[in-house]
């Protein structure tokens, strides 16, 4: 599907699915196709929504912020979107193996359907968990809705007798809640992060007539769009690797196919642990450095790096300085600073802030009473360099992440992209 096509999918599929199922029952389609030409698009939205809530935003409770790191969030990210298409491959399989119980014709591609186009109205209603307390209203909306285009599309796309329609779709709902239950628990038990507010100025849809539907060229969602053509062209060579049984074209092929779905021009390699490890300075202004660490992770095909050091001084003074680079996931945190919003809070002893500065996210938050906060940047929309921890200021943390060179820093974003 081109970007055009997607949306207006997503579009018909949302406000009039009972003229929309049958033609998309009808459209020949394949697995590959069904993922690079639309779930890994559409997929994507609630992820990038869930890493700027829980590392750029926060939750706030009783004037207390929780907000995962940079590092976290990110392996998060990618490790949900993973088992997001791993579920919904299960999902297709598991109501293809229902089939004949409720009547209908067993056909995986169009239980891929089935749950891809239904799935639509909960993938774009999880941007609303960014949405202040407002967030958990229309995540719940679009979960009633996706049951709801559930039921609809099983007797076109599965040919099931609408009269057996509620009893599929119930059984296919309970599972669901069951598996998306264990998956939460997986990422829960690996990342401990949190999620609050936003404004979504990068999904632009600039008119829309009938079936015609034109996008921003610049916005979050072209870009997204844009991911299916590149991720067209990996999964054909993914099929073409699988079938020579070469190892190392599959890897290549692999890489290529993540690259594309995360919106990068290719697979990149990240910065390896000795290059992100020599941004940290020996030292802060009167801090030495305690410690330092550094280390390269990867999976299916991405590749993310970060190097941390702490900072100790006399007068109690703790800084941690961290650089990550998010590698692979580069075209998330791309569309994730285009998705963030600037926004400012104020308390009786600190502020919160998240804002625009040299093309660059900032957000900076600051307690006078703890004397306490934290600084970060995103730079050249690939690496992130935060600093936080107790000080005299956070004048202090801001000269913490000075102390970068974030001008070479920014001019390595290309580093590894190996463009295709």
């Amino acid at each position: 599907m081109d970007s055009a096509n997607i949306i207006a999918r997503a579009k018909n599929i949302l406000s009039t699915p009972q003229t929309e199922w049958p033609v998309a029952a009808a459209e020949p389609a394949t697995v590959s196709g069904l993922y690079t030409g639309y779930i890994a698009i559409v997929a994507a939205l609630p992820v990038i929504a869930q890493f700027i809530k829980g590392s750029l935003i926060g939750t706030s409770f009783l004037g207390v912020t929780v907000r995962s790191s940079i590092g976290v969030g990110i392996g998060r990210m990618i490790l949900s979107y993973i088992l997001s298409l791993v579920l919904v491959y299960v999902m297709a399989w598991i109501i293809n193996a229902l089939a004949g119980t409720f009547g209908a014709q067993a056909n995986l591609v169009q239980a891929l359907k089935t749950v891809a186009y239904s799935w639509t109205a909960a993938w774009i209603a999880g941007i609303g968990v960014i949405v202040p307390w407002l967030g958990l209203l229309i995540l719940l909306a679009g979960g009633i809705y996706s049951i709801y285009l559930l039921y609809l599309g099983l007797p076109h796309t599965m040919k099931c007798p609408p009269e057996k329609a509620a009893g599929y779709t119930a059984v296919s709902v309970i599972i669901a809640i069951v598996l998306g239950w264990v998956i939460s628990l997986i990422v829960g038990l690996l990342f401990v992060g949190a999620m609050g507010g936003a404004a979504l100025s990068g999904m632009q849809v600039t008119s829309s007539t009938g079936d015609s539907v034109t996008i921003d060229g610049n916005s979050t969602l072209a870009k997204l769009a844009a991911m299916g053509q590149k991720a067209d062209q990996a999964s054909k060579d993914m099929e073409a690797a699988q079938k020579s049984g070469d190892s190392a074209a599959q890897s290549a092929a692999m890489g290529k196919m993540m690259g594309a779905m995360s919106g990068s021009n290719g697979p990149v390699e990240a910065l390896a642990p000795d290059q992100i490890k020599a941004f940290l300075p020996d030292s802060l202004g009167s801090l030495k450095r305690t410690s330092i660490s550094a280390e390269r992770n990867g999976a299916m095909g991405m590749q993310v790096s970060q190097a941390s050091a702490e900072y100790a001084g006399t007068d109690n003074q703790r800084i941690t300085l961290e650089v990550a680079d998010t590698g692979g996931a580069k075209g998330f945190i791309a569309m994730a600073a285009a998705m963030a919003p600037e926004e400012e809070k104020q308390t009786d002893h600190g502020y919160e802030k998240t804002y625009s500065a040299g093309g660059n996210l900032v957000h900076e938050e600051w307690d006078s009473q703890s004397k306490s906060g934290e600084y970060s940047v995103i730079v050249g929309k690939r690496f992130t360099v935060k600093a936080n921890g107790n000080a005299d200021s956070i004048d202090v943390l801001k000269q913490a992440v000075g102390s970068i060179d974030l001008g070479k820093l920014e001019s390595m974003k290309e580093a590894g992209v190996k463009s295709e």
